[in-house]
């Protein structure tokens, strides 16, 4: 059993630097795979023969072996880095037993026995339940730092002994049928053996990266293995579209569409280096797809572990380009819920799926919001199908049209969410809180004061007001319904049905800036506070 002086000095940091430095061995071992296969090519142009094809053929066997550690070394990362974070956990629950024991006449020793403090005598009546109860709560800090350790202990000897017997075993029979929903995903996973998981994860990491109901740990690993290869995509794009045209429309075209590929290139190496932080918290890569203005899908902590977890859908002109800052702003809401419940468990995503409209003529339309709703659903019902242990409180927020794109997969197919929060929306295409198929109460809201998004009105209202502008009757113009916004009923507005929080006066885009009580509220939401 974990010791109270032992998870006292214990280090989550020096972890989680441990598990970095096992995920940075990815590098070198890519590097030396791929000088086996220059070699190999160097050799296949001066040599032939029996001997010729044994010395190719032990080449290729060097380059699988290296390739099947890859995964291996990732997972080491992510066992350590996890064990880092129930750490830091187990050591805010305890700092909170003895804080409060500090503060009731108690003293916690170097075992982690309770007992009054002599110089603090108080009525054994009310002493008694209250050295009780601080005594239960270090206890239940050290058993999950203990429970921690030896999961922790289980996942890196099941990697010893896959490295004595092989990384990978042959490929599992089956595989789920296109279109199969998250639980059936999750049931399928959770039949084949560790060696087959990674044999889909080396051999099949495109299937394995966007399957829902995938564990995260394993989606981050297929990923990870995927991501030079979309880099190196995005760098050839760009070197095709460097040869200029002769000056007109093709030659602009050709402009638009570079300046689009070395943004969508800047982004995607910001986000590997997020990737490549030891955290807290660390990052898992659920999915990326470099095409057109870009789509990825981002964890900050693992949701299949988190008691509390976030689904954060961004608006209009949100590509992969603006992957990174879309992602601090998830980050953020991270780490307020951290300063609110430090010994609670949080994760938060970026969920950035779908084709978000590139111009307001775009963004005026409905269509690509709908046209998300099938994938948002099918995301949340797999954080939900994947989640280890109890249920997590599952929230899904939304800033402008991505209020649209939540609002209407709630209303369309129903979301696996204990909260929906739309914030900064232009509506989210329901009049009223109860067509969005969740709990009541449990739908919020919160515009500011000074949002443009107030003045996304519907087309013949803003005509009946410019009518009205010029005339006598101005007045009358704001007394038309106010509550109506772009796509239905204003959420933050009491009719709707919903509840509302507070946002200061920081625009369209500041609801996330520290000082904004709108960041608080959306923590406190997460945490169901």
């Amino acid at each position: 059993m974990t010791g109270y002086a032992q998870l006292w000095r214990a280090d989550p940091g020096a972890w989680a630097g441990a598990g970095a430095a096992w995920r940075g061995l990815t590098g070198p071992v890519r590097q030396r795979a791929d000088g086996l296969a220059a070699h190999a090519a160097a050799l296949r142009s001066g040599w032939s023969g029996g001997a010729a094809a044994g010395a190719q053929g032990l080449l290729g066997v060097l380059r699988e072996a290296l390739a099947d550690v890859l995964p291996a070394v990732l997972e080491v990362d992510q066992a350590l880095a996890e064990f880092a974070d129930r750490l830091r956990v187990a050591k805010a629950r305890l700092a909170a037993a003895v804080a409060r024991a500090e503060a009731g006449g108690m003293l916690v020793d170097r075992t982690g026995a309770v007992r009054p403090d002599p110089a603090r005598q108080r009525p054994a009546a009310r002493t008694g339940p209250a050295v009780a109860q601080v005594a239960a709560e270090v206890r239940a800090a050290l058993a999950l730092a203990d429970a921690a350790d030896r999961e922790a202990a289980g996942r890196l000897a099941e990697l010893v002994t896959a490295a004595v017997h092989g990384w990978v075993s042959a490929p599992p029979a089956g595989r789920p049928a296109p279109g199969a929903a998250p639980p059936e995903v999750s049931r399928w996973w959770a039949g084949l053996t560790p060696a087959q998981r990674r044999w889909l994860v080396r051999h099949e990491p495109a299937r394995v990266g966007r399957l829902d109901g995938v564990p995260v740990a394993a989606r981050d690993q297929a990923n990870r293995l995927l991501l030079a290869g979309w880099r190196e995509e995005l760098a050839d794009r760009r070197r095709r579209l460097l040869c200029p045209l002769p000056a007109g429309p093709l030659e602009l075209a050709r402009l638009a569409r570079l300046a689009g590929a070395e943004a969508a290139l800047h982004g995607l190496d910001t986000l590997a280096e997020r990737l490549a932080v030891p955290g807290p918290p660390r990052a898992y890569l659920l999915g990326l797809d470099p095409a057109g203005d870009g789509r990825t899908v981002v964890a900050l902590g693992n949701p299949d572990r988190a008691g509390a977890v976030l689904t954060y859908v961004p608006g209009m002109t949100a590509d992969l380009a603006d992957a990174p800052g879309e992602l601090s702003r998830a980050a953020r809401v991270l780490e307020r819920c951290a300063a609110l419940a430090p010994a609670d468990e949080t994760a938060a995503v970026l969920w950035l799926d779908y084709d978000a409209p590139d111009s307001l003529p775009e963004a005026a339309r409905p269509r690509q919001a709908e046209e998300a709703g099938p994938a948002l659903h099918r995301f949340q019902a797999g954080l939900r199908a994947a989640h280890e242990g109890p249920p997590a409180r599952q929230t899904v927020l939304g800033h402008s049209y991505g209020s649209l794109v939540v609002g209407a997969a709630a209303r369309d197919h129903g979301l696996s969410a204990d909260a929906l929060v739309f914030v900064g929306s232009p509506g989210v295409g329901v009049d009223h809180a109860g067509a969005l198929r969740t709990a009541p109460g449990q739908v919020w809201a919160a515009t500011a004061p000074d949002d443009v998004i107030r003045l996304a009105r519907p087309p013949e209202e803003l005509a009946r007001r410019a009518v009205l502008s010029g005339t006598p009757l101005a007045p009358v113009a704001g007394a038309l319904d106010d509550h109506r916004l772009w796509f239905g009923h204003d959420p933050a507005d009491p009719g709707f049905g919903g509840r509302r929080f507070p946002s200061g006066r920081y625009g369209h885009s500041g609801y996330w800036d520290p000082g904004n009580p709108a960041l608080d509220g959306m923590a406190r939401i997460v945490l169901g506070r």
